[in-house]
């Protein structure tokens, strides 16, 4: 696969296979001669003697400060270099990678205005499997200045920049939306995930299945909601549970309200996919270059991220209760007067031993953690004194994109430990058809674990089964 930047039709697919695959990469040559395009307004627009922000004069604080023509080509490096403030953990190569390549998209659609020299040796970079050091900490999501200092630093090194190229390779926002969007890649595979344990869960409790009546379709048309019946269904087909009668007339609220959880989910997701999906192509910077008729060099706020970061902050906040639920679907089928099995889901009722009991409480401490990561942070503020006063707004995007993927690296040992405990109750509830795709996870479970026998102890090491939810191949 080749992935052609046009610096208008960058999909997520797309920044996957070259972040994680190592998808090949050029840039388009349409794409080439806008860059020329617009970089000759630049270039005319300096020539006139004009006042341009970034280009002929400082930036923030240092607005005011003229940058000559002699020496505005190493200014623009040099304003590079002032910017790696950067602290922290490195990002992962992966996320690197993704904002090599929305950098160069950015690039691609002109409106930076820099030279199609710098877009080719970003790509360059990515084909040679190059990744810059950039530092975790330190932005506040208004450009992510600092991290784009190490990316653009580490990854155009050897290339000479000219006047204004500095602030357009630093007033952007790659960095968090290539997170963004490996982070919210993830989300989805995970959401399906999570279905199917779900319905691993209803049958492990032989819950009543009136709660997934096609009827709810119509009812409550919730597009998410519609969905995740569906497949809760779906992977139900062929079981038991549909003839056997209900052990309970109304179920705990985490069996019984499962799609609307789950479809909340969903529809949180699509909503910030779609918000990703135009910042994949969007003008994140300052300031922006216009060709052709009324051709001008104009100051614009693009690289604040609010509608992204706040896309980001109700995906978590989303995925928060879904978790929670999987959790007490787990401890509920721990507990004897609940699920009907012996207590902790030991071979058999009466024993002293544990059981699986403790699975409760580890998965409980990891739902905890998951809730704080679901805090929005998009709406703090940050001192007005930086810059006189002028910086500030923050939308705290880098830090939405990395708590959404640490809550779902969290969110796939919860399930881990729900597919596990959830075989345990299948195995002791006695032979009974599973639905197809219930049938089917069960069976991958017990691959990778085997059931609990009698004086043994509890399986040590779930890893295994966290990385198999991971992988996606559950859902």
């Amino acid at each position: 696969m080749t992935v052609r930047l046009t610096g208008h039709s960058l999909t997520l697919d797309e920044v996957v296979q070259v972040a994680r695959d190592g998808a090949a990469v050029l840039l388009d040559d349409d794409a080439a001669d806008r860059m020329a395009a617009t970089r000759a307004v630049v270039e005319r627009a300096l020539a006139s003697g004009r006042v341009v922000y970034g280009m002929t004069t400082g930036v923030g604080a240092k607005k005011a400060a003229t940058v000559d023509e002699a020496s505005a080509a190493a200014h623009s490096r040099l304003l590079v270099l002032n910017h790696r403030v950067g602290q922290g953990p490195l990002l992962p190569q992966d996320v690197v990678r993704a904002a090599l390549l929305r950098l160069a998209n950015h690039l691609a659609s002109g409106a930076p205005g820099v030279r199609p020299e710098l877009a080719r040796a970003l790509i360059d970079a990515l084909n040679r499997g190059v990744t810059p050091d950039v530092r975790s900490l330190g932005s506040i999501g208004v450009a992510d200045l600092s991290a784009n200092a190490d990316l653009v630093d580490g990854a155009l090194v050897d290339v000479p920049l000219a006047a204004g190229e500095g602030i357009a390779l630093l007033n952007h926002n790659a960095v968090a939306t290539g997170h963004a969007a490996l982070a919210l890649a993830d989300t989805a595979v995970f959401v399906d995930t999570l279905e199917v344990a779900g319905a691993l869960d209803v049958e492990a409790f032989a819950a009543n299945v009136s709660v997934l009546d096609p009827a709810i379709d119509e009812a409550r048309p919730f597009p998410g909601l519609v969905e995740s019946r569906r497949r809760i269904a779906a992977a139900l087909e062929g079981s038991a549970v549909w003839t056997a009668a209900a052990r309970n007339l109304q179920d705990p609220l985490c069996f019984r309200c499962l799609p609307q959880v789950h479809g909340a989910a969903r529809d949180a997701l699509r909503f910030a996919l779609d918000r990703l999906a135009v910042e994949l192509n969007a003008h994140q910077g300052n300031p922006l270059v216009v060709d052709g008729d009324g051709e001008r060099v104009v100051a614009v706020g693009n690289f604040d991220m609010l509608p992204l970061a706040g896309a980001l902050d109700l995906v978590r906040i989303a995925l928060a209760p879904v978790l929670t639920a999987a959790v007490e679907r787990t401890v509920k089928l721990l507990q004897r007067p609940l699920s009907g099995l012996p207590e902790g889901l030991a071979v058999r009722a009466g024993l002293a031993e544990d059981g699986l009991a403790e699975f409760g409480i580890a998965a409980q401490a990891l739902v905890a953690e998951a809730r704080l990561l679901a805090e929005p942070v998009s709406f703090h503020v940050v001192s007005t004194t930086q810059a006189e006063g002028i910086e500030d707004r923050m939308t705290m995007v880098p830090l939405g994109a990395r708590r959404l993927a640490e809550i779902r690296e969290l969110g796939c040992r919860i399930v881990a430990i729900e597919l596990v405990v959830a075989s345990q109750a299948v195995d002791l509830r006695g032979a009974r058809p599973l639905g197809r795709g219930t049938a089917e996870a069960h069976a991958r479970v017990r691959e990778l674990v085997a059931p609990l026998a009698e004086g043994a102890p509890i399986p040590l090491d779930l890893e295994p089964v966290a990385q198999l939810v991971r992988s996606g191949s559950i859902g």
